[in-house]
C-alpha cells in the first residue's frame, strides 16, 4: 500500500525535518513577542491606560505573562508529536506525557498571581491546587523519564520474513498519511477554538459552542478528543504490522492512557491531578509488561 502522491507532498510539506526546523524558528520568536505584548498589556492595564470590563488575571501580575509564550511552546509541542509519529509510538505517546506535564507548568505560572502567602495555606483553594500541581509537575517528569528510559531497551530483534517486513512498511504509511490529516485537523481546530474564545471574551454569551469556563482546557480538551480517535485507528491499522499479543495490550495500554488524560479535563482540583498521574503511570506500567514480555520471548528463542 503506497501512499498516494498528493498525500505524500503533504507529509512532506507539513512534517518534514526542514519544515519542522523553521517551525522552531518561528514559534521561538513568536513566543518571545508574545511575552513582551503581554508584558505590555499588564503595563497599560497596571497604569489605567487599558480598562478591563471585569479582572482578569491573566492581566493582573507580570508573572501571568510567562503563560502566553508557553501556549505557544505547547503548540510546537503538538507539532513535534505529529512529527514524531510515523517514527515510533512509544515517542508519540511520549509527547502526549510531555504536552499535559507542560500544561500543568503553564497553569503554575497563571496561578502564582493568585497565589496568598498566609497561614491557613491549605484551606485557600488556589494556594491548595498550586501546591497540587507543583508536586504533580515533579512526579510527572520522574514518570516521564522513566517512559523514555524503558522506550529505548529493545530485548530482541524483529522478525523480518516478508509478509512481516511489507506489513511494516505498510503501517508506516498509514501512520504518515494520519499525522498528515491530523495536521489540517489540528490547524483548522485550534483557529476555530481561538475565535471562539475571542468572541466569548468580546461578546460573552453570544456564541453557543464549546465551554471556555477554563482557560488553560482551550483546544486541549478538543486536542485529546481526537487523538483518542487517532489512537483507535492507530491500534486497527497496526494489525497490518503484527498482531502479537503483547503489542495489542501495549498499544491499547495507550490508548487508555490518552482517554484518562481527556478525562482529566472535565474536572478541577486533585481529581485533576490524581487522573493525570494515573494515566501516565498505566501508560509506564504497560511499557514496562511490554518489554519484560519481549525479554522473557528473546530468552525463549536462544
Amino acid at each position: 500500500m503506497a501512499i498516494p502522491r498528493s498525500f505524500s507532498q503533504l507529509y512532506q510539506k507539513l512534517l518534514s525535518a526542514e519544515t519542522k526546523q523553521k517551525g522552531e524558528r518561528i514559534i521561538l520568536v513568536i513566543a518571545i513577542a508574545s511575552f513582551l505584548i503581554h508584558l505590555l498589556l499588564i503595563f497599560l492595564v497596571d497604569v489605567g491606560i487599558i480598562h478591563l470590563s471585569a479582572p482578569n488575571d491573566l492581566f493582573s501580575n507580570p508573572i501571568s505573562a510567562i503563560y502566553t509564550p508557553f501556549s505557544f511552546i505547547l503548540v510546537y509541542e503538538v507539532y513535534l508529536l505529529l512529527y514524531y509519529l510515523p517514527k515510533s509510538i512509544t515517542t508519540y505517546i511520549a509527547k502526549q506525557y510531555e504536552i499535559i506535564s507542560l500544561i500543568i507548568i503553564r497553569r503554575l505560572f497563571k496561578d502564582l498571581s493568585n497565589l496568598s502567602l498566609s497561614y491557613n495555606w491549605f484551606e485557600i483553594k488556589y494556594d491548595l491546587q498550586f501546591t497540587y500541581d507543583l508536586l504533580t509537575s515533579v512526579v510527572l517528569f520522574f514518570l516521564i523519564f522513566q517512559f523514555y528510559r524503558h522506550s529505548n531497551k529493545k530485548y530482541r530483534m524483529e522478525a523480518s520474513p516478508e509478509g512481516h517486513a511489507s506489513g511494516l512498511a505498510r503501517f508506516i504509511q498509514i501512520k504518515k498519511v494520519i499525522a498528515a490529516l491530523l495536521v489540517l485537523v489540528l490547524m483548522a481546530l485550534a483557529l476555530y477554538t481561538f475565535a471562539g474564545w475571542s468572541i466569548s471574551e468580546l461578546h460573552p454569551g453570544l456564541l453557543k459552542g464549546p465551554s471556555f469556563e477554563n482557560i488553560n482546557n482551550i483546544f486541549f480538551e478538543q486536542f485529546f478528543t481526537v487523538l483518542i480517535i487517532a489512537d483507535v485507528l492507530l491500534l486497527l491499522f497496526s494489525f497490518f504490522y503484527t498482531d502479537e499479543f503483547h503489542k495489542v495490550m501495549r498499544n491499547s495500554g495507550f490508548i487508555i492512557s490518552t482517554i484518562l488524560l481527556r478525562l482529566s479535563f472535565s474536572v478541577e482540583g486533585l481529581l485533576n491531578n490524581l487522573l493525570i498521574l494515573t494515566a501516565l503511570l498505566f501508560g509506564l506500567l504497560m511499557l514496562m509488561l511490554h518489554n519484560q514480555f519481549e525479554k522473557q520471548m528473546a530468552k525463549s528463542e536462544q
